[in-house]
Parts: structure tokens; sequence; C-alpha cells
């Protein structure tokens, strides 16, 4: 067990230092110069160099990566151009509308997708199978901005249930914060429900068909207690693997929904900061939604070692 966990522990710090080289070269190749777009065309060379010479921008390369990189460490991601105000100021206050965001959709689409998938692979090959996994095929099909449209257009213009956009902060209480996350929350789930119905269903009808499931069921046991006790245990791994990273995309892949509904997240700032060439915002969240998502999936390895004992075992 403890081998297991070293082992995946350096897997996700060399993972992390590498994205860290590839998220920094990848910005300082993009054209265009920082300092001429925040002052303009009609700026002179001189006030260029000066701001290029105040931002760093003249450093050697390996200077600056270091000095990026170590600040990463420290949590100083450094001032945005465009704002002048620490960077982890705005991650900050961006994270309290995109990790809520998240987490909602996971809940849902979880609560939507295992009771679907279980449903389905009871009842391989029958009509509620082929109706589910129908159903299924079409959240997969549809794009999530089409939906969220579609969502908004129903229960914000029609009904007007819910607002079509905008947060008002969790500073006006919990319940306006929520409702305005409702229906970009919805938008993000439902897909993301479809395609963990779809594994579920998948991993839960291949264990069914094993040797020791025909042994539970030779012994008398009932159908129910060999689907939920035998085989669904033994089909969470695929399953809890696909639900870390459905919340790694969700946490870091909203930028769309996030325009949609103009909800203040990580997201739309990572936009914005690339419309406004604001490189030190773009690496640091980029970089913040990286380390994330590796750290989502060192916790779902872990898990790993939970569902299957022989993990525990170090076999």
């Amino acid at each position: 067990m403890s081998a297991y966990l070293a082992k995946r522990l350096v897997t996700a710090i060399v993972t992390l230092a590498l994205a860290s080289v590839v998220v920094f070269a990848v910005l300082e190749v993009v054209p265009g110069d920082p300092a001429r777009l925040m002052l303009g065309m009609n700026a002179s060379a001189g006030q260029v160099e000066q701001l290029r010479s105040q931002m760093g921008l003249n450093d050697p390369l390996l200077l600056r990566y270091l000095h990026w990189a170590g600040g990463i460490l420290r949590l100083d991601f450094g001032r945005s151009y465009t704002y002048s105000v620490p960077v982890i100021d705005l991650v900050r206050e961006r994270v309290m509308v995109s990790l809520p965001l998240a987490l909602i959709a996971l809940a849902l689409s979880t609560a939507i997708a295992l009771p679907v998938g279980i449903y389905s692979a009871s009842r391989h090959g029958r009509m509620g199978d082929a109706l589910a996994m129908s159903a299924a095929q079409f959240g997969v099909a549809v794009p999530n901005f089409w939906f969220a449209l579609l969502l908004v257009y129903l229960f914000a213009v029609w009904l007007r249930w819910v607002p079509a956009g905008g947060f008002p902060g969790w500073s006006a209480g919990a319940g306006p914060a929520l409702k305005a996350l409702v229906l970009p929350a919805v938008a993000l789930a439902l897909p993301q429900a479809a395609i963990l119905a779809r594994v579920t269903r998948s991993a839960l009808v291949e264990v069914l068909s094993e040797d020791f499931i025909r042994t539970a069921r030779a012994k008398g046991l009932p159908w129910r207690a060999v689907l939920w006790r035998h085989a669904l245990r033994n089909a969470l791994i695929p399953v809890v693997t696909i639900m870390g990273l459905q919340f790694a995309f969700l946490l870091a892949g909203t930028v769309i929904i996030e325009n949609v509904f103009y909800l203040p997240g990580l997201g739309r700032l990572v936009f914005q900061a690339i419309t406004q060439r604001d490189l030190i915002v773009v690496e640091s969240v980029v970089m913040l939604l990286v380390a994330s998502v590796i750290a989502v999936n060192l916790i779902v390895d872990l898990s790993y070692a939970l569902v299957d004992p022989r993990l525990r075992r170090g076999r």
C-alpha cells in the first residue's frame, strides 16, 4: 500500500513540474507584446521599453520561469497587468463561483447517472435498457452551451423562475447565490451524467457476466443483493475514474458556460485575461487549474485502494 501511494505521489509531482514548463513555454510563444497591448499602438518605444522592464519581460527566459514557478510554490502569483491587483485576490474571488458550481454539477451528475446506469445494466437487452441508453446517447450528443441556451429560454425568459445570468455574490445570501447557479449546474451536469451513466452501465454489465456473480446466484442470493453488494462494488473503479475526470473538467473547463451565464468564475477570468493579453493571470490560473486536475486524479488513484483490496495488499 505504501509503495502504491509513493508511486502515485511521485508521478503527480513530476507531472506538475512538466505541466508548469509546458504552460510557461506555450504562453511565451504566443505572438504579441503585452506591454504594447497595454499601452496601445500610439505609445512610444521608450514607454513600451520602460513597461517591459517593470514587468520583467526583458529578463532571460529561464530566470523568468524560475521566478514565476517559485512564486507559484509560495502562492505568490504576481500582479495582474490589467487589474493592477495580486492575481491571488482575483483567484480567491473567482474560485468561490467556479468551485460551488463544479460541486453542484458533479452532485447532480452522480445523482442522475448512477441510478440510470444501474437500472440499465439490471435490464440488459430489454426495453428499459434501450430507452435509458438512447436518452444517454442524446445527452452525450447535445453540446452543453446549446442546452444552456435552451434552459435560459425556458426557465429564465419564459417561466421566469431563475435569473438568466449574473451572480449576486455570496454576500447577498445563499439562496440568491444558489439560485443563480442552478441553470449553469444543470447545463453542465446533464451531458456529464449521460457519459457517467453509459460507463456505469458498461462496467456493471461486464461484472454481471463474471463467474462469481453466477456463483452468488447459484447459492440462492437475491438478485438485488447480488447487484448492490457484489456487482456494483467491483464495477466502481471505472466509475470513480470518470467521476474524478468529470470534476476536473467541471472545475477547469467551464469557460463557455460561465460566459453564457455571465458568471465571474475562473473560466471567464482566463477568457478575459487571454483577450487582454494579461499573461501573468493566464499562466497562474491555468497552472492552478492544472494542479487541481492533477490533485483530483491523485485522489482518485488513492480511492482505488478503498475500492480494490488487492491494492491495499500491494498486488
